[in-house]
């Protein structure tokens, strides 16, 4: 073969990734890796799932993915500081003032660990008296192993939270790759103590969660080592550093997002529970297997737009609009994609099931599929919208919208359950309807602002 024909190519594609402006080359750079880190990502998830069915059955499973789904309600106890963190320290670096951003990260470390300690041991406490048999629908005989199971869960969530910092400063850094590698990393470790514990013991969900929690903690101590030690060594957390005044700045944007947040978890993180209570464990499995399949258009879909958050709070902060309409337009185009290969996965959907879990595992109904790749797709059209407003703060109609898309959310699914006795899909109708700030609001908001360069309630 003519070695003139791989140049041309091989020429192409590194003048792809090395031409352009600073901020897009960067883009360019952790889209490219994230690619990689997110198949492997995926390739861990679909050995994952199987794996994990197989250890303890598709009804425990389905416990675990409650239990798990419930205990994540506790997020809205960051009050939105992760993310005000995130915004506050793009823009200290953006203007080159590492001091200021030292001192977010070491104030929100502060802030954050004496909230999760406090809410660690209140749950300790709460926990002995909460019969989880009888929240979830399930037998009396399980009540010391969910009991069990909860707390081990808590204690991994509230440490996560703390230690999960750096990968907040490192997607605010638009180097979002690096933290898919720690997420992703984890999960190789999982996979690996799970596949160990199928073949040494018997099934039973509090090994698996011990698995599923120590590896990815493993993970991010050893993340928090490296970085804070190396490329981040500059605003390393330091008691001298904390300032607890600086805590307005982040309580102040972090107050917004906080309700955003607690939307999000009613809206999103609630489903579990509802199936649960209204159908059972087994179709609470049914319902992640069709959200983990069409997740991937998700996952493919964030790959790219990780970098637009904070590349936007840098791009807005300097008045360059026409990259931003760029970038839009180009992820417009990947959702036309994207839509097409959505298409052929729910074609083609009920025969993977059967070739990912075996035959006969869990049965999915077809309407299901169909109105899970529906929700993906209506949360993939607005997401590009509300990563650009969350990364210039402008917040308001989002805040707002939040106060009722929960109550419209919930309102809804029970209607579709209760009185119009809809299956397991009635939560993703559900939350498509709700959803009001994705597919109309947040649109309308960045047209205003970006197009017609409106101020007022548009740009807070």
């Amino acid at each position: 073969m003519d070695n003139r024909l791989l140049t041309i190519p091989y020429s192409y594609i590194k003048s792809f990734f090395s031409q352009g402006e600073v901020r897009s080359v960067k883009a360019k750079h952790n889209i490219l890796a994230s690619f990689v880190i997110r198949a492997c990502s995926i390739g861990i998830s679909i050995l994952l799932v199987p794996l994990t069915i197989d250890y303890v059955n598709p009804t425990k499973y389905g416990i675990w993915l409650t239990l798990s789904s419930i205990i994540g309600w506790f997020s809205f106890f960051d009050i939105g500081l992760t993310q005000g963190l995130r915004n506050k320290f793009a823009e200290a670096k953006a203007k080159g003032d590492d001091e200021t951003a030292q001192v977010y990260v070491s104030t929100t470390f502060a802030i954050l660990s004496v909230i999760f300690t406090s809410v660690w041991l209140l749950f300790l406490i709460a926990n002995k008296f909460v019969n989880w048999p009888e929240l979830l629908n399930m037998p009396q005989s399980m009540g010391s192993e969910i009991s069990t199971l909860s707390v081990v869960i808590f204690t991994y969530f509230c440490l996560h939270f703390v230690l999960g910092i750096i990968s907040t400063i490192i997607t605010a850094d638009q180097q979002p790759a690096k933290s898919s590698f720690i997420e992703v990393l984890g999960q190789f470790l999982s996979l690996l103590v799970i596949f160990i514990l199928v073949r040494l013991s018997e099934g039973s969900l509090v090994h698996l969660a011990l698995a599923l929690c120590a590896a990815p903690l493993a993970v991010l101590v050893g993340a928090n080592l490296y970085f804070f030690r190396g490329t981040y060594k500059k605003y390393r957390p330091a008691i001298s550093k904390i300032k607890w005044s600086y805590g307005r700045g982040l309580f102040s944007l972090g107050l917004v997002f906080f309700v955003i947040q607690v939307a999000g978890i009613v809206q999103y993180q609630s489903a579990n529970f509802i199936i649960a209570r209204n159908f059972s464990s087994l179709d609470v499995t049914s319902y992640n297997i069709v959200y983990r399949y069409f997740g991937i258009l998700n996952m493919v879909f964030a790959i790219f737009l990780n970098p637009f958050w904070s590349a936007s709070t840098e791009a807005f902060l300097k008045n360059d609009i026409k990259w931003i309409k760029t970038g839009i337009q180009k992820y417009n185009l990947l959702n036309v994609l994207l839509v097409c290969v959505g298409v052929v996965m729910l074609l083609y959907s009920e025969k993977i099931y059967t070739l990912w879990l075996g035959k006969g595992t869990v049965n999915i109904a077809f309407t299901l599929s169909i109105w899970g790749f529906l929700y993906f797709n209506v949360s993939m059209f607005g997401g590009k919208y509300v990563s650009f407003l969350n990364g210039i703060n402008a917040l308001r109609i989002q805040f707002l919208a939040s106060l009722i898309s929960p109550v419209i959310y919930i309102v809804i699914v029970m209607l579709l359950i209760k009185h119009f006795h809809m299956g397991v899909h009635a939560v993703f109708v559900a939350s498509i309807l709700a959803n009001i700030n994705g597919f109309l609001l947040a649109p309308l908001q960045y047209h205003q602002i970006v197009n017609r360069n409106k101020k007022g309630i548009w740009i807070k």
